[in-house]
């Protein structure tokens, strides 16, 4: 915590160097995050800076409430879904009701995949449905809450989570692979 303070302390005083200890502290981890939201690693990449230059801008706001890395990663995952928004990759999305007949069963679920494996299935997806499944199953929100987030329907929200669960599904018997991603 000591650490974190001075880094953050150093931040508002916008020391150069802290701000660069800030970065190279965290940049990794954080690209991760990004990458799981844009595919393309430049853009990946590009938003990982806009989030940066966010952090950098409004330190000040950064209350010791909850761990500094939480509060980073929240405006990567912000910064993604603005990126994301933009693109409107649900303009054209089905409701959940539309799609009910062809979606396999909600009792239904992906195997415990080994994560590097599932990064790359989820790379795939296409932009809505990974980035409902992120928020969904990954970050840990609710359907409400991701509607909210993206300015969508809520049906949309789940269509889009059900469409990328089938996908994922289907790309792993394709492949063959077990749940641990090594082939059979």
């Amino acid at each position: 915590m000591q650490d974190e303070y001075a880094l953050v302390e150093g931040c508002r005083r916008q020391d150069r160097i802290v701000q660069r200890q800030l970065y190279e502290r965290f940049a990794g981890k954080l690209f991760v995050v990004c990458k799981r939201y844009v595919k393309d690693p430049d853009e990946a990449e590009d938003v990982l800076q806009d989030a940066f230059v966010k952090v950098f801008r409004h330190i000040d706001s950064f209350r010791f409430e909850c761990p500094l890395e939480a509060w980073l990663k929240r405006i990567v995952i912000n910064t993604a879904l603005k990126h994301i928004r933009k693109q409107k990759p649900w303009e054209h999305a089905a409701d959940v009701q539309e799609l009910a007949p062809v979606l396999p069963q909600a009792d239904q679920s992906l195997p415990t995949l080994n994560y590097k494996y599932l990064l790359e299935l989820i790379q795939e997806l296409p932009p809505g449905c990974r980035t409902v499944f992120n928020l969904y199953a990954i970050e840990g929100y609710n359907h409400p809450e991701i509607a909210d987030m993206l300015d969508i329907a809520e049906g949309t929200s789940k269509s889009q989570y059900a469409r990328a669960r089938s996908l994922l599904q289907q790309k792993l018997q394709q492949d063959g692979r077990t749940a641990e991603g090594r082939p059979i």
